[in-house]
């Protein structure tokens, strides 16, 4: 355990260093507040651009304080899954090219410890800049709409979180055999994108599927509880994450052993 905790520790001294603490949770705060806010002063912002007839009257329908929340959740699945690969790609596969993995398993280092901190120290990075990210986007649209019920906004932050997880842990993956950070990134986002387009074009057939998980959110958000169809979904991501993550510590072990 006291391996595993220095690990940990030097993984996230790591991303101090990287201003990563910074960044990441500054870009999260951009992505995310920047709806309610575009929402809000949307009839201005057409009003300023001009080249409108005179006496003309801009009339746009008011979203509702979830509709807004929705938006704001839906920019992750976007910009946010693109910085956490980025972010990510080059946790393991970077030290591998660079020499820095090998230099760290001549010593009496598990590979499972290697792995697995590595991946904690990204998953604390993404709660904490999640969490900061999407709270402030709550913030903003309880004061510019209405308030929205901060047990609904936590039973979202919850759910699409797990998603977001997936990303992370996919990417985790793939750099247990690759030792370029860009085709870590290139197949990271490739197979994202895949399991998206497959199970939004079969949403019937693919209601268990971990990309579903921002519909899920998202009728969290508007309805106030978690649907029966979300749990399968749930139970899957988790267990597909430990697959993942049990696939990536026997790759990598095989890999550094070959």
């Amino acid at each position: 355990m006291n391996q595993w905790m220095t690990l940990l520790n030097k993984e996230l001294l790591e991303m101090i260093r990287n201003f990563k603490w910074v960044w990441v949770p500054i870009v999260f705060i951009l992505i995310a507040v920047t709806e309610p806010i575009t929402a809000y002063y949307m009839p201005q912002i057409i009003d300023s651009l001009g080249n409108l007839p005179e006496g003309a009257v801009i009339e746009l329908p008011v979203p509702s304080a979830e509709e807004v929340l929705v938006a704001s959740l839906s920019q992750y699945n976007t910009l946010g899954l693109l910085v956490i690969i980025l972010t990510s790609m080059g946790m393991i596969a970077g030290e591998r090219k660079s020499g820095v993995a090998g230099l760290i398993l001549v010593k009496p280092v598990s590979y499972m410890a290697f792995v697995t901190a590595k991946w904690a120290g990204a998953m604390l990075l993404l709660w904490i800049s999640y969490f900061i990210g999407y709270f402030v986007s709550w913030y903003y649209v309880s004061i510019l709409f209405d308030t929205i019920p901060f047990l609904d906004f936590i039973q979202s932050f919850f759910i699409y979180g797990l998603w977001l997880s997936f990303v992370l842990t996919i990417t985790v993956f793939f750099n247990s055999f690759l030792k370029s950070p860009g085709a870590v990134g290139f197949l990271s986002f490739a197979a994202v994108i895949l399991l998206i387009v497959i199970s939004g074009t079969f949403s019937k057939w693919f209601e268990w599927s971990p990309a579903q998980l921002l519909s899920y959110a998202s009728t969290c958000i508007m309805t106030g509880s978690i649907s029966s169809e979300a749990w399968s979904a749930i139970i899957l991501s988790a267990f597909g994450m430990c697959l993942l993550i049990g696939g990536s510590i026997a790759i990598f072990r095989r890999r550094e052993l070959a």
